[in-house]
C-alpha cells in the first residue's frame, strides 16, 4: 500500500446490542412507509432541504472517491414542460412499439402509462448523471471507475434522505435519456441515469396495492 494521509476513523456511538436492535428496527419501520407516488401538489418546498439531501447523497461510497455524479435540479416550469414534452414522446413509442408482451404485463398491476403529469406537476426534478470522466478537483477529466455502482448507492442515499424529510419521490428512467444532457445544459460525457420527482403527496394520492407486496426477509437474504 503507498504511503497517504489519514485521519481518524469517524467515531461512531457505541451503542449496545439492545439500542441497536431498536435503532435498526425504528429505521426500517420509517423506511417500509416509502413509496413511490405518482400524485403530488405543486407546494413549494424549501431549496434547502434539495441542497441538504443532496450533500447527504455526496456521501455516498464511489470509485476512487472520484464522486462521479452530478444533481441537476430543475424548478423552471419552462424546463419541466420540455421535459415532460420529450419524455412522453419516448414513453408513447415505449409503450406502443419497444415493450414486450412480458413486459407490459409486468407493469400492468402497477397502473403505468406514457402519461406523466407529474413531471409539471411536482415542485423539483433532479435529474441525476453519472461523470465518465471527472475527478475530485473541478476542469479535471480523470477515468472515473465504478460510475454506475456510484451512482446506484448515491441516488438511493438521496431517495432516503428525501423520505426523512417527509417528502415523496418517483424514480423516472425514458429511454433513451439522451434528451436530458441538453435541456440540463451537460456536457456529452455525462450519462443522464434517472429523473427523480420530488415533491408532497396529492391529498387523493393512492398507491397501487402491487407495489406494497414485499419479499420476506428469506427470500432476500442468505447466511453462510
Amino acid at each position: 500500500m503507498q504511503p497517504h494521509e489519514t485521519l481518524p476513523y469517524t467515531q461512531l456511538p457505541d451503542y449496545s446490542d439492545d439500542e441497536r436492535i431498536a435503532r435498526s428496527q425504528a429505521f426500517y419501520d420509517q423506511l417500509k412507509l416509502r413509496r413511490t407516488c405518482r400524485y403530488f401538489t405543486d407546494d413549494p418546498i424549501s431549496p434547502t432541504v434539495i441542497e441538504n439531501a443532496i450533500l447527504a447523497a455526496g456521501t455516498a461510497p464511489n470509485g476512487a472517491n472520484h464522486q462521479p455524479w452530478h444533481f441537476a435540479v430543475i424548478e423552471s416550469p419552462t424546463k419541466k414542460k420540455a421535459l415532460r414534452e420529450a419524455a412522453e414522446a419516448e414513453e408513447r413509442e415505449f409503450y406502443e412499439n419497444k415493450a414486450s408482451d412480458e413486459w407490459l404485463e409486468a407493469l400492468g398491476p402497477l397502473g403505468t402509462d406514457a402519461d406523466k403529469p407529474f413531471l409539471e406537476t411536482a415542485p423539483y426534478l433532479i435529474v441525476i448523471f453519472g461523470q465518465r470522466k471527472g475527478g475530485m478537483l473541478p476542469g479535471e477529466m480523470k477515468q472515473n471507475y465504478y460510475v454506475n455502482e456510484s451512482v446506484g448507492i448515491a441516488t438511493g442515499m438521496l431517495i432516503t434522505a428525501l423520505h426523512d424529510a417527509g417528502l415523496a419521490t418517483l424514480t423516472h428512467t425514458p429511454n433513451p435519456m439522451k434528451f436530458l444532457n441538453e435541456l440540463c445544459e451537460r456536457p456529452a460525457n455525462e450519462k443522464p441515469m434517472m429523473v427523480l420527482v420530488v415533491g408532497k403527496p396529492a391529498p387523493n394520492a393512492t398507491i397501487p396495492v402491487h407495489a406494497t407486496i414485499k419479499k420476506p426477509l428469506d427470500a432476500i437474504t442468505s447466511w453462510l
